[in-house]
């Protein structure tokens, strides 16, 4: 498929980069995509989660009460999970929520996300562009130009630029990556996907091995 290539004035260079059918243009696989951004979302869990259990309270051990005679249950220790103040039975454990795919599903569920994004015609290619100094205002133009500015929006760079990436970071709603960087989540929770020209050889190049 051909796409246009804009300048950041948000005019038509009179130039078109041709995007891989193999890439761009294939049938989205939903339970690929499903499984890396459910991997992705799990990575990012700390699993620093603890609840103490009976033998972690601190508290007596001394039998709290006889055995018989009291007309209520046994009772052997202040620390039961029954009392106030006791351990948390099964509660949770430290643990990581990570989990492995293989290389080819991961290759797939991105491909699948890009098909989507071009599919939904929320792709957009620009032309290589840098700045002399990191400038918010600047990239701020940027996202007017392309009719960006209230959306979410991921630009993806061929190489790494140190002045475009400062001049985005104070911007919650766009992300700057590079090629190799990308995921299937960050492709799918943008509103609209930006490639430099540069960048589009390395993609293809990512998920063509």
């Amino acid at each position: 498929m051909e796409v246009k290539v804009l300048n950041i004035s948000g005019k038509e260079t009179g130039r078109k980069v041709q995007l891989s059918d193999d890439v761009f243009g294939i049938e989205p696989n939903n339970h690929a995509v499903y499984l890396d951004v459910k991997q992705y979302l799990a990575n990012q869990r700390q699993g620093t989660h603890k609840a103490k259990e009976r033998a972690e309270v601190t508290g007596s051990t001394r039998k709290i009460k006889k055995q018989k005679g009291t007309g209520t249950a046994r009772a052997g220790s202040v620390k039961n999970p029954l009392f106030k103040g006791g351990g948390t039975v099964f509660g949770p454990r430290p643990r990581s929520y990570s989990f492995k795919l293989n290389k080819n599903l991961k290759r797939l569920a991105r491909k699948s996300a890009f098909s989507i994004k071009a599919k939904e015609s929320s792709l957009i290619v620009l032309e290589d562009f840098n700045f002399e100094t990191p400038n918010t205002k600047n990239f701020i133009n940027v996202l007017k130009a392309l009719g960006l500015e209230n959306k979410k929006s991921l630009f993806v760079l061929g190489d790494t630029n140190k002045n475009v990436y400062l001049s985005s970071r104070n911007l919650k709603a766009s992300n700057v990556v590079t090629s190799s960087e990308l995921s299937t989540y960050a492709i799918l929770n943008a509103n609209n996907l930006v490639l430099l020209e540069g960048s589009v050889e390395g993609i293809v190049e990512n998920l063509s091995k």
